[in-house]
């Protein structure tokens, strides 16, 4: 006769695993490397400093 398993931890197991896929899709899907996070942050800090470089500072 086989060993008896505990349905609850089968379902709570199953479930952790649904929602690891779930978030794996969701990296591919609308997750961004590091590479392109530094590469927008600099674009955003370079853009930023051209803005500030041409303000006009009137007393």
């Amino acid at each position: 006769m086989t060993t008896p398993i505990n349905l609850n931890k089968h379902r709570k197991a199953r479930a952790r695993a649904d929602r690891k896929a779930q978030a794996d899709a969701n990296a591919v899907k609308f997750g961004r490397s590091r590479d392109q996070k530094a590469r927008e942050t600099a674009a955003d800090e370079r853009a930023r400093r051209l803005l500030d470089d041409h303000r006009r500072e009137d007393g």
